[in-house]
């Protein structure tokens, strides 16, 4: 006997329909799953098994293949267990004709736990979209009902496999196995931090400012307690809101990592913040079965590096793609994924191992070699791609001492807000959503160069070495800077300003 339940998988961020056929035939009891099935999936076979029979079914002792169609596409995580054991049962015939009739309306995602109830599994949000137009009820455990309120598909929510089947059967009503309306949770949100509880340090907030109004990617160098960790955990509160189409795809991509929490769609900018301990995995993505890492979970966010130099050489350099093209690509043997990785990117160094390198008051402990081997874990292409340096001084006792606060968070972001929204309308109908991420074209079309700026350019060219990608992220963040001004045009101040966000260029890495 053969049955057939459609169920999901995911590629990347995207979701795709499956087909799980089985068959059973006489010989030897076995259970065989084909079709590029991974670890997950291959050990469903004995989850399966249990939750069938404790769940009041007789589990067949034949020859039983199923198989995951197309076959040629890896299948990863837990969603198959119940499309298995309901193409089993449809099979056996321990479901009557009706009910295994009603399974081609079906999509069924769920975990079996070994009594037969459903447990969440990841990416079933993902899922429910890409299969929306097969205009199918989704069957999905009850943890998972936040995401699939978000999808927009219809769904029912059975909490084990004998509901199910006696949903099929007709012998329950739709209301026992369908979860009312559950309303949109706040997210947990931090305390508040503001800008203006930073003393000090006026160069380093506007620098953070030109970052947030036009997504460009900081590097803050200064000695230890400078406000270098304190300034970039106030950035995200300075950030323009998400659209709708960005919350989305950031929650598809959590949604797959099972970080969905208590909420339905995910409403605030990402902020991550990893140890400098992290593998190469962890912060890019991948593994055998390749899963997005932190700069994906980072995508249309903030991604944080503390003790920049601390994080070893492979880690830093695998940034230089989704700093670059704001996409991951993973390859193996037998497939390619992409991820979305478009963040802002904001590092934070001491100027030496010990910190101290510079400081007039604690001598530095470092040896020249030992200097040089900790800043040479930054490359040059990987400084290349970062759009603004700015060196902390260490805040004065006056400065410390000042009674009256300095500009707020909100006066801050209403100048972002304002410089985003002149970006809005000057990329309507590109995909370009900031001046960090304009193309050649538009580079040449909206960053036109005042008189005699070519000859500062060609000036600071020759002297400091600067690279074209260089050249571009000066004109790129001269633009953002006259767009919070609303200047309609580029002026020789703004880039002048932009210079002095590039000492990099001036000094090298060596000189830091």
């Amino acid at each position: 006997m053969l049955a057939n339940v459609c169920t999901g998988a995911i590629k990347g961020i995207e979701g795709f329909a499956v087909s799980v056929e089985v068959d059973i035939a006489p010989g030897m009891p076995t259970l065989a799953v084909v079709g590029l099935p991974d670890a997950e999936v291959r050990e469903s076979k004995e989850r399966v098994v249990a939750a069938v029979r404790n769940s009041g079914f007789d589990f067949p002792t034949k020859r039983i293949t199923v198989n995951l169609s197309p076959a040629e596409l890896r299948k990863s995580g837990t969603q198959f267990d119940l499309p298995i054991a309901l193409g089993i049962l449809a099979a056996s015939e321990q479901l009557s004709p009706e009910a295994a009739a009603k399974l081609k309306d079906l999509l069924v995602l769920g975990e079996l736990a070994l009594d037969g109830s459903l447990r969440p599994c990841a990416g079933v949000l993902p899922m429910l979209i890409s299969c929306k137009d097969q205009r199918k009820t989704a069957v999905i455990p009850p943890q998972n009902v936040l995401e699939g309120q978000v999808s927009g598909a219809e769904f029912i929510t059975p909490h084990t496999l004998k509901e199910l089947a006696d949903y099929l059967e007709g012998k329950a009503g739709e209301s026992a196995v369908k979860i009312a309306y559950i309303p949109q949770k706040e997210e947990d949100v931090l305390p508040e931090l503001d800008f203006s509880e930073v003393k000090g340090q006026a160069l380093a907030k506007r620098a953070l400012e030109i970052a947030a109004a036009g997504g460009h990617n900081v590097l803050m160098i200064g000695l230890p307690g400078t406000g270098k960790s304190m300034l970039a955990k106030r950035f995200p509160g300075i950030l323009p809101p998400l659209t709708q189409e960005e919350s989305l795809e950031i929650t598809k991509i959590y949604s797959i990592c099972n970080l969905m929490g208590k909420s339905k769609l995910l409403t605030l900018r990402p902020f991550r913040d990893p140890h400098h301990t992290i593998s190469d995995v962890a912060l890019i993505g991948g593994g055998s079965s390749p899963r997005p890492g932190e700069v994906s979970l980072a995508h249309n966010g903030v991604l944080f590096l503390d003790e920049f130099a601390e994080f070893s050489r492979s880690s830093l350099e695998v940034l230089r793609e989704p700093l670059e093209n704001g996409r991951v690509t993973i390859s193996r043997a037998k497939e390619t994924v992409s991820y979305p990785a478009r963040f802002t990117l904001v590092a934070a160094m001491n100027p030496c191992p010990c910190g101290h390198l510079g400081d007039p008051l604690h001598p530095c402990s470092c040896s020249p070699m030992q200097v040089n081997r900790y800043k040479s874990r930054i490359s040059g292409p990987l400084l290349d791609r970062i759009d603004l340096t700015v060196n902390l001084n260490p805040v004065k006792y006056t400065d410390w001492t000042k009674t009256s606060e300095g500009e707020s968070s909100a006066a801050i972001r209403e100048r972002v807000l304002k410089a985003r929204e002149v970006q809005r309308k000057r990329f309507a109908g590109t995909p370009t959503t900031a001046n960090a991420f304009m193309t050649p074209k538009q580079i040449k079309e909206f960053c036109k160069l005042p008189a005699g700026a070519d000859d500062i350019l060609e000036a600071a060219m020759r002297k400091f070495g600067l690279s074209a990608r260089s050249l571009d992220k000066i004109l790129k963040t001269a633009r953002t800077i006259a767009d919070l001004e609303q200047k309609a045009d580029i002026e020789t101040k703004h880039l002048v300003e932009v210079m002095q966000y590039r000492p990099l260029d001036r000094k090298g890495v060596a000189d830091i």
